[in-house]
């Protein structure tokens, strides 16, 4: 299945803005972020905090739903998503 990922911010300084990938069926959020962190240095220390555990405030959704509100990590995939990846952001 092809997924449309879809970076901003911070993110786009260690990996492409937007891509396909393909996944087999069963795939899950947790494997997309294993796949990119593997495939793009420096996006593991911008991502997670420690193994497993999001930063404070990175978003990342699919189809425009918070996959916090999901089944977080475990977010199944489907053929045709748009994950979108926001790090976090600070403003004044």
């Amino acid at each position: 299945m092809k997924v449309h990922v879809k970076a901003f911010a911070t993110f786009r300084e260690v990996m492409d803005s937007q891509f396909d990938m393909d996944f087999p069926k069963g795939a899950t959020i947790h494997t997309l972020l294993a796949e990119l962190t593997g495939k793009f240095e420096g996006l593991g220390e911008l991502m997670f905090a420690a193994p497993g555990t999001l930063r404070d405030f990175v978003n990342i959704l699919k189809n425009g739903r918070n996959v916090h509100f999901l089944a977080g990590l475990d977010t199944p995939l489907d053929d045709g998503d748009v994950i979108a990846l926001f790090p976090p952001v600070a403003g004044g």
